[in-house]
């Protein structure tokens, strides 16, 4: 079943953000993930919630996301997000 990292990123250090920018989408793909919405245009219908950046990353299973995740080839990349933008991050399952 598929699963999701579903991420609400406010950028606070633009700078550093792009060079995490640039590394993140080769060690996506390096563990079979791939981007299925990066930092479009958002409109609030409902809600409170007016997301910053809103990236989600499809990958095929919850397993293999949190390869990704915990993964030494991700752990710079992520401290240098962390370092740069403020996030609110959740991972999901699609349908089964």
């Amino acid at each position: 079943m598929a699963a999701y990292v579903v991420v609400d990123v406010e950028i606070t250090d633009l700078e550093k953000f792009k060079v995490y920018s640039g590394l993140s989408p080769g060690i996506i793909n390096q563990f079979g993930g791939k981007y299925v919405v990066r930092g479009g245009a958002t409109e609030t219908v409902e809600g409170d919630w007016y997301p910053g950046r809103l990236v989600i990353v499809e990958f095929e299973n919850m397993e293999q996301l949190k390869k990704w995740y915990n993964s030494t080839e991700y752990s710079g990349p992520k401290s240098l997000r962390k370092e740069s933008a403020n996030s609110n991050l959740i991972f999901v399952e699609g349908i089964s």
